[in-house]
């Protein structure tokens, strides 16, 4: 009898519905709404935010990486990154040709220069080569539990996180992907793919004759890089090259800028988010207003100034290296 009412019981739990959106921890009571509201159903919401891999696994490294301290560190290796990589201009002129065909539709489309595209997915991924080690969805989940929300910066993760594990478990269902089966691999940060998307981003995602994209597919990176570029930055008009012809002499005045200028900018005078004051590089430099202006736009995909000019170098010596 006692076996009979038991199997009974773990019957009724299995088959029970979720109806509502109610958790102990009320950030996943917000996300669960938010779910609801996109269409997603309330029985997967919950199972995904109830599931003990998902929601009670958490990415202490991907945590650790994500103070302050670590982020300050990462800003300075920026630089050191962007000379490594100039070794590998060839290696960028050889993937523009063998993915020509693909560039020519996204330059069409979407008036975004192969060679940023290019540029940005060798910062990213070293074209698709880098293994990504983390889960978005923990890496996400984690900024969202151990967060303390208590500093500007603290309620910035928490929304970033937030949001990002709405787009998370969106995407999965809506590729019909089970709990078990949604992984995505990503960095420290949570961001997918070759283009290095966080989960927000999803949005901009668009496959290159096909109706799904898949980031990991190199194709689809591409289209959908030119399209976060075009929808995000307004980048819809080709760079003339020839504009450009000193960037490297700016990317070495800017590094000596920085080093002299400890609250130092590219192209910003205020960060609009916190009204903090920079010392902007190129504000004041009228000769370089159209330089100034794209590199706001490529600044869109990564907030960095060191990441950005050297996005634009990369992609000013493969444009020559592509023409000779």
């Amino acid at each position: 009898m006692y076996k009979l009412v038991l199997i009974l019981f773990l019957n009724s739990v299995l088959l029970a519905s979720y109806t509502n959106c109610e958790f102990k921890n009320s950030n996943y009571e917000d996300i669960c709404k938010s779910l609801i509201k996109r269409g997603v159903s309330y029985e997967y919401a919950n199972k995904f935010l109830l599931s003990y891999f998902k929601t009670q696994k958490y990415d202490e490294l991907s945590w650790k990486y994500l103070q302050p301290s670590k982020i300050k560190i990462h800003r300075k290796n920026e630089k050191k990154a962007n000379n490594t990589l100039i070794k590998h201009i060839p290696k960028i002129v050889k993937h523009l040709k063998k993915y020509k065909e693909v560039y020519d539709f996204t330059e069409k489309e979407f008036g975004v220069n192969r060679e940023i595209i290019a540029a940005i997915l060798m910062k990213e991924t070293a074209l698709g080569k880098i293994e990504l080690k983390h889960d978005a969805f923990k890496v996400c989940n984690t900024m969202v539990v151990k967060n303390k929300n208590k500093t500007p910066r603290d309620k910035w993760l928490l929304k970033m996180g937030k949001s990002s594990m709405i787009s998370i478990i969106e995407h999965c269902y809506k590729k019909g992907l089970s709990v078990e089966e949604c992984n995505l691999p990503s960095s420290y940060a949570g961001a997918v793919g070759i283009p290095q998307f966080m989960p927000n981003s999803f949005i901009y995602a668009q496959g290159y004759k096909t109706k799904i994209a898949d980031l990991n597919k190199m194709e689809d990176a591409i289209v959908s890089a030119s399209k976060f570029l075009h929808k995000k930055a307004s980048f819809n008009e080709l760079i003339d090259w020839s504009k450009l012809s000193d960037i490297a002499e700016v990317e070495a005045a800017w590094y000596v800028y920085e080093f002299k200028n400890e609250n130092s900018s590219l192209v910003y005078s205020k960060n609009k988010r916190n009204n903090k004051d920079y010392d902007c590089f190129l504000c004041e430099k009228e000769e370089y207003a159209y330089l100034r202006k794209y590199a706001k736009k490529v600044m869109r995909y990564n907030n960095s100034s060191n990441y950005t000019i050297g996005v634009i170098r990369l992609a000013y010596e493969s444009h020559i290296g592509l023409i000779k």
